[in-house]
């Protein structure tokens, strides 16, 4: 299997850093929903999507280690 090479241009960064900042948001936002819901499984629902994308901002901060781990949380603010 071929693995696709990264891009790490700073178009890629920018876009990235972008994606990141709205990962974020949505993880929130299910997390919210997580704590108001009742169902068993839609609460699984919900954390397998929440490990996910905290797996993908994971990713991205991989794909970018110049950045410090304080500057990708003032990138959120």
């Amino acid at each position: 299997m071929d693995v696709k090479e990264e891009d790490t241009s700073e178009e890629s960064k920018k876009n990235h850093i972008s994606y990141y900042k709205s990962l974020t948001k949505v993880i929130s936002d299910l997390q919210k929903e997580k704590g108001q819901e009742g169902e068993p499984a839609i609460k699984s629902h919900l954390e397998n999507r929440i490990d996910a994308m905290e797996k993908d901002k994971e990713r991205i901060r991989d794909m970018f280690p110049d950045i410090k781990e304080e500057e990708w949380d003032g990138y959120t603010n």
